[in-house]
């Protein structure tokens, strides 16, 4: 009760201390021996540990005490589902779980429950499916967009992946009021996944000067001294952010457009100057790297763009936030950063792409691949204290607000907590897709 309080508080911003926890440790400080028969009461310091800040020392010391006690649990003394729930949780804990996957999978457990509520199971059901014949009305109209731009015929370089994209999206947020907000974000970053492979795989150094240059004008007439593919891009460029603009403004928030403008502005300039990197063989010193690389993930640009379809509780505040260097949004850029690097290095070597911090960290420390991806493991696991620490009132802006930028590293870890499911998608991401798109829960 104790860890289940502590994280359900820390979830609404409350602070709680977690020496809330010292009753449990022994006169050594560790965690006392008797707790290792409670299955479910490990479970939920388990869950608890994953909302630790920065200082919150007794937590370190209760994850891997939690962690080790759990896959040693005796699965013939333990109910059927809580042993279930506890092999799911060791592999995707609830914070950094998708809400709408996790929900997929805990409405059957619930319904082996012998004490579960028929009318609340009937419900949740009921909710899911309806929420979900919402997302395939939703993908079905942008999969008709994306199909006019023909990607394939003008861009047959760049990677294909629309349905995957509408999940990411759709993991930043499911609710059924945020139809318009995953409209512009799925449309945004189906873009922005063509303008990375024209910088990273396909244009050549003076072609890419030539586009940035034309992006940062953001004037048709700009167009014509790019090449033809790169002219097709660029009107499906401008064309999709002068619609944006349309939406926005019918609903007196014309304001949004000139702050998603200049973010995409910004993301071209990191992608030339990564390309400049690449084209003249230049490796990078770790300073150098990180803050490029940051750009580079897309995210500030992605968690900025995330706000325009929004909402009233979203104001001119909350932009100003969003491109202002603010905690949580480089913790999501970190997270996407370094788990991308330690999870995708190979294959983008392979790929002839630039440096990934892992062969920077390599080669400047000299130590082998393994050390450097713990190293930026470590990395990883101090952005999301940053992030829980963001969460904790008063809140720079609104808990919803917070909430997208949260839900953006989310979705880095479900993705790549065990390598690059998004470039190989036929892995576990076409199972994602399958059971939040496709296949609805039986009533």
């Amino acid at each position: 009760m104790v860890a289940l309080t502590f994280r359900l508080l820390r979830q609404q911003g409350y602070y709680i201390s977690s020496e809330v926890f010292n009753k449990f440790m022994d006169s050594e400080g560790k965690f006392r021996e008797s707790l290792v028969t409670d299955a479910r009461g490990l479970l939920s310091l388990y869950e608890a540990c994953h909302l630790r800040c920065h200082g919150d020392y007794i937590l370190e010391k209760a994850l891997p005490f939690a962690i080790t006690q759990l896959e040693l649990i005796d699965e013939s003394k333990v109910s059927t589902i809580l042993a279930k729930q506890v092999s799911h949780a060791l592999k995707q804990p609830l914070r950094k779980g998708l809400p709408r996957l996790e929900a997929r999978c805990y409405i059957p457990l619930y319904q082996e429950e012998p004490s579960h509520d028929e009318v609340l199971l009937a419900l949740a059901k009921l909710d899911f499916n309806l929420l979900q014949e919402q997302h395939q009305k939703e993908l079905g109209k942008i999969t008709r967009w994306w199909k006019d731009i023909d990607v394939p015929g003008k861009f047959p370089f760049a990677r294909d992946r629309i349905v995957e994209l509408f999940f990411w999206t759709s993991g930043v947020y499911f609710e059924p009021e945020f139809t318009m907000a995953r409209e512009i974000l799925t449309k945004v970053i189906s873009l922005t996944s063509i303008l990375d492979d024209i910088y990273n795989v396909y244009g050549t150094l003076e072609e890419l000067a030539l586009l940035t240059e034309a992006i940062e004008k953001w004037d048709v007439n700009a167009m014509d001294g790019l090449p033809g593919y790169m002219q097709a891009y660029y009107k499906e460029l401008l064309d999709l952010y002068e619609y944006i603009g349309n939406e926005v403004t019918t609903k007196g928030r014309s304001y949004r457009l000139a702050y998603a403008k200049e973010v995409m502005k910004k993301l071209a300039r990191g992608y030339f100057q990564e390309a400049k990197w690449f084209h003249t063989n230049y490796i990078p010193t770790l300073e150098e790297y990180m803050p490029l690389q940051l750009i580079t993930t897309g995210y500030g640009m992605l968690a900025t763009t995330s706000l325009v379809g929004m909402g009233d509780v979203v104001t001119e505040h909350a932009f100003e936030w969003s491109i202002s260097g603010c905690k949580i949004v480089k913790a999501a850029q970190t997270i996407c950063r370094l788990m991308d690097d330690v999870s995708s290095h190979q294959f983008e070597q392979e790929r002839g792409h630039v440096v990934s911090a892992v062969e920077l960290l390599m080669k400047y420390h000299s130590i082998s691949e393994q050390e450097a991806g713990d190293e930026l493991h470590k990395g990883v696991v101090d952005a999301w204290k940053d992030t829980n620490e963001e969460f904790l009132r008063p809140t720079a802006v609104p808990m919803p607000i917070l909430t997208r930028m949260l839900n953006f590293s989310r979705v880095m870890d479900v993705l790549y907590s065990d390598g690059d499911n998004y470039t190989h998608s036929t892995t576990k991401l076409k199972d994602y897709v399958t059971s939040l798109f496709v296949s609805p829960l039986p009533m």
